[in-house]
């Protein structure tokens, strides 16, 4: 049976807050794009799962912590939350755009001129996460939302980084989770290079338009290199995104290393030229 409150379009979330369709969700949370009253705006509601209430509001209670902490352009805001009620949820930004993995399975890899800004704005998200002391620990191309800016989904695992180091036991999505949160302690400590490797996966999967490892066996990154990269993406670009996807977390470029490493390629892009006519000063 369907873990599922059972809504349809037009159906009360919450008082001034009405589903209008459903746009996925996951384990714990389902997710709505829904209509705000109070805002007069569409937002995006994500819903604990009736079989989940009882241990997802902890989750929940955790991600508000987590969002109510930052504010950065490339992370999707909150603006309200019922962690007490019979059906928990979160009113977050809807963020206008598909997500990075919707784009890449309709269209295949993202050309550099997507790509190189998109690599931009997310080790904007994450030097900016490293200064407030959170690790994402999620980064993937489902939460990754195409707008202007991209912008940062879904922190539903997010720790401090001292609770990241902490960890023991393996946390996150397989096929974008560093070496040491497959393995906590065994293959290093989880902290702000973990979501680095997971920018470098995300970036190589955009780049290339297919997964730097197999998935399966599961974990094949404790056990295998990378795939070669596709001739037309630029030999810098695959220098820093194999640098992300080190073993060794000492060995990964910071969020504004990457930036800096980016720029230059951005820069060597062809520019946009208006044709047909000339404008003179």
């Amino acid at each position: 049976m369907p873990d599922t409150w059972g809504l349809a379009g037009g159906d009360a979330i919450a008082p001034g807050l009405t589903a209008v369709k459903a746009v996925g969700g996951g384990t714990v949370y389902e997710a709505w794009l829904a209509f705000d009253e109070r805002l007069y705006a569409p937002v995006i509601a994500k819903i604990v799962r009736p079989r989940q209430v009882a241990s997802g509001r902890s989750e929940l209670e955790r991600e508000v912590e987590m969002l109510r902490r930052v504010n950065h352009p490339g992370i999707a805001r909150l603006f309200a939350y019922d962690d007490e009620g019979e059906r928990p949820y979160l009113v977050l930004e809807n963020v206008d755009g598909p997500s990075l993995s919707s784009l890449i399975s309709s269209h295949g890899y993202v050309p550099l001129h997507q790509l190189l800004p998109l690599g931009l704005e997310l080790c904007s998200a994450l030097h900016y996460l490293r200064q407030e002391g959170i690790c994402h620990l999620d980064l993937k191309p489902s939460n990754v939302i195409m707008g202007a800016p991209a912008k940062l989904i879904d922190f539903s695992i997010a720790r401090d980084a001292k609770d990241a180091a902490d960890l023991t036991e393996p946390l996150g999505s397989d096929e974008y989770m560093a070496p040491e949160q497959c393995a906590p302690g065994e293959r290093g400590t989880v902290g702000h290079a973990s979501d680095m490797w997971a920018f470098g996966a995300t970036m190589f999967r955009a780049a290339a338009g297919y997964r730097a490892y197999d998935r399966e066996p599961r974990w094949a990154q404790l056990t295998e290199e990378p795939y070669a990269l596709p001739d037309f993406v630029p030999s810098a670009l695959g220098d820093l995104l194999y640098a992300c996807l080190s073993n060794d977390p000492a060995d990964r470029p910071l969020a504004d290393e990457a930036a800096r490493a980016l720029e230059p390629l951005l820069e060597r892009l062809p520019q946009a030229r208006l044709s047909g006519f000339k404008i003179s000063l």
